[in-house]
């Protein structure tokens, strides 16, 4: 029966979404087709969140799915998976909400396709493909740049354009292959091998414009996915826009959104080099200057020293010192030799004095003996002895004739006295 309600005699809220949740529960288990939007799975959570979006038009759906039933998928599902599922409408009162409760769910059309590379994926990336390791480093600036891409194609204007734009001396050496269809691997991998192999390329782009799943499958290929792998020279992806990722954005050395930022990343900008060149000339005047007003200053101070100002004066005074020092040398030195000569006459007048010489001067006489020896008493000869007389000018042999004694020269000395 249809629920009674008025404007005086409303239904609580509850009523009514009880009666939803009745309404939805009847409707049993369904089948249901979409494309997968979102995944989320919480981490210690049984439960799996995915919202199921329909192709054609604007609506989805929340479903919720047992983890054990998701982890058993293989290959596991992915966004933008076409799949079909089944599943119990359920609607929670206490939130407002409806979802689908699967209990089954299966791959199909695009779905199979992305699982297909998914698993692909896994594959390559467990033989270890993809690590960081493999890739190459871009050149700075690349003798000449390989592109592979469609004839006339405007994934080919792009990077011209975009590249001379940003270096206008860019050499390009351009292989065209089909970029999707049954032959555009074989077509890719010839000119792939054909650009490898040329000493002048030093960078290769793959590009194309986007498209569909199914266009993008070639670069997704196990084939050329391991020809890139094997190339020693660089490898840039610029395949679809940034929501594509075919497994080539994997294996390739650098990924690049679309074909016009492929651009930015193979060659430098001009401009920007040249600003930069600028900017680094003018920190390299500026740190110059400084340096030179530095040893400006230096030098201006070094100027105003006295020593520096006057290197005359300064050495006229040390020459004048060394004056006043010599000649305190040479009075010091005269000084002494005055007083030695003074010393050595005092020293002479004593010698003088003291010597016999001096005595014979004053009227003595040395009296020796015929054999030198000296005669101090008159009994040391006898009368008629011979003796020697030293005066002080000359000497005289005598004779003695007569001896007193010093008692009978003192009497006689002393009567002549008296």
């Amino acid at each position: 029966m249809a629920l009674q309600t008025s404007a005086e005699n409303p239904a609580p809220v509850r009523t009514i979404a009880n009666l939803i949740s009745g309404y939805i529960d009847r409707l049993g288990t369904v089948w249901v087709e979409g494309q997968i939007a979102q995944l989320s799975r919480r981490q210690g959570m049984a439960t799996v969140f995915l919202t199921l979006r329909d192709s054609v038009a604007d609506v989805s759906v929340t479903l919720t799915a047992p983890r054990q039933l998701f982890d058993s998928l293989n290959p596991p599902l992915i966004e933008g998976a076409s799949v079909v599922v089944l599943g119990k409408p359920r609607y929670y009162a206490n939130r407002g909400t409806l979802s689908l409760a699967v209990t089954e769910i299966r791959t199909v059309g695009l779905g199979d396709l992305l699982a297909r590379i998914e698993q692909r994926r896994q594959l390559l990336a467990a033989e270890g493909l993809f690590d960081r390791a493999l890739k190459h480093t871009l050149p700075f600036l690349p003798h000449a740049i390989g592109l592979i891409t469609a004839h006339n194609s405007a994934a080919e204007r792009d990077v011209l354009q975009n590249t001379r734009r940003r270096w206008p001396q860019a050499r390009f050496v351009v292989g065209y292959a089909a970029m999707q269809g049954t032959n555009a691997v074989r077509e890719v991998v010839e000119q792939l091998r054909t650009l490898d192999r040329d000493p002048e390329v030093d960078v290769i782009v793959v590009a194309r414009g986007g498209g569909s799943v199914e266009d993008l499958l070639p670069f997704s290929d196990e084939t050329l996915i391991r020809e890139v792998a094997a190339c020693r020279t660089p490898i840039v992806s610029a395949i679809g826009h940034e929501p594509d990722t075919p497994l080539l954005d994997l294996v390739a050395d650098a990924r690049a959104s679309t074909p016009t930022d492929a651009a930015k990343l193979i060659v430098p900008d001009v401009a920007q080099e040249r600003a930069q060149v600028e900017q680094a000339r003018d920190r390299v005047r500026g740190a110059l200057q400084a340096m030179l007003d530095r040893e400006s200053r230096q030098l201006a101070d070094l100027r105003d020293r006295p020593v520096l100002a006057d290197p005359g004066g300064e050495l006229a005074a040390l020459m004048e010192h060394n004056r006043e020092v010599l000649q305190r040398a040479r009075n010091a030195v005269r000084q002494r030799i005055d007083r030695a000569a003074d010393d050595i006459d005092h020293r002479l007048a004593r010698v003088r004095a003291l010597s016999p010489q001096a005595t014979l001067r004053r009227g003595y006489a040395v009296v020796q003996t015929p054999s030198g020896g000296v005669v101090t008493e008159a009994r040391q000869l006898g009368v008629g002895a011979k003796a020697s007389v030293v005066l002080a000018e000359g000497s005289l042999d005598v004779t003695v004739e007569r001896i007193e004694s010093r008692a009978d020269v003192e009497l006689v000395n002393g009567k002549s006295d008296g």
